[in-house]
């Protein structure tokens, strides 16, 4: 089984790439976070999870149901800080003042 997870990862690695840029590209600042939730919550909506949006003004919820006994939650940081990125990388954010440097990646 392991091996099916690491191949699985290997195989979505460029697309989690791709949706880490975007966060970074397009940074917002704690209840502010419009882009990213409607990222998030059209991603969850894809891959079959009900999704509730508004929680706390930007919460995303996403519930998949699979008639198991158990239960996992996740919880995820969306906000960014209100710093200046000096950095040259072509994801680097695009909004002045505003950048990802929690390091919570």
């Amino acid at each position: 089984m392991f091996s099916s997870v690491q191949k699985h990862v290997l195989e979505i690695t460029p697309q989690m790439i791709e949706w880490r840029r975007f966060f970074h590209e397009y940074p917002e600042l704690g209840f502010e976070e419009v882009k990213a939730a409607e990222k998030i919550g059209s991603l969850l909506r894809e891959w079959g999870y009900e999704v509730t949006t508004g929680i706390g003004k930007t919460g995303v919820i996403g519930f998949l149901n699979n008639n198991s006994d158990f239960t996992l939650g996740l919880r995820f940081d969306m906000d960014a800080l209100p710093i200046t990125e000096a950095t040259d990388l072509p994801f680097s954010s695009k909004h002045a003042g505003i950048m990802h440097a929690c390091g919570h990646d």
